[in-house]
């Protein structure tokens, strides 16, 4: 698996721009770790599960952390040993590369599970 994605920044969108479609979303797609689903070409959506609440509760805070440096927030459900994240650029409602990003970074959050 490439950390080519991970190495990337966000770019902020400022709207305007078409949501990835079809192929450009399947290639993307391909570059991440697995697990993740994109729903309805909309968004991207990955479950993680850890031992804990408190283990969960650590790669959330990971997650807000980074989401604040890139400036680009996913939704995050956090649950007993389980977070859920959600994410797509709200600008367009859909995806863009950014998406990708933010999803190769997380995968990269190394929290004990």
């Amino acid at each position: 698996m490439s950390n080519e994605l991970a190495n990337k920044q966000c770019v902020p969108c400022r709207g305007g721009v078409p949501a990835l479609k079809g192929d450009e979303i399947a290639s993307l797609l391909d570059q991440l770790a697995g697990g993740w689903r994109v729903v309805e070409e909309h968004h991207l959506e990955k479950e993680y599960h850890f031992k804990d609440f408190a283990t969960a509760l650590a790669f959330t805070n990971a997650i807000a952390e980074i989401a604040e440096e890139q400036g680009h927030h996913p939704d995050i459900h956090l649950t007993w040993g389980k977070v859920g994240l959600k994410i797509w650029t709200h600008k367009i409602d859909g995806l863009t590369e950014s998406d990708f990003i933010l999803a190769a970074k997380a995968d990269q959050v190394n929290i004990d599970r």
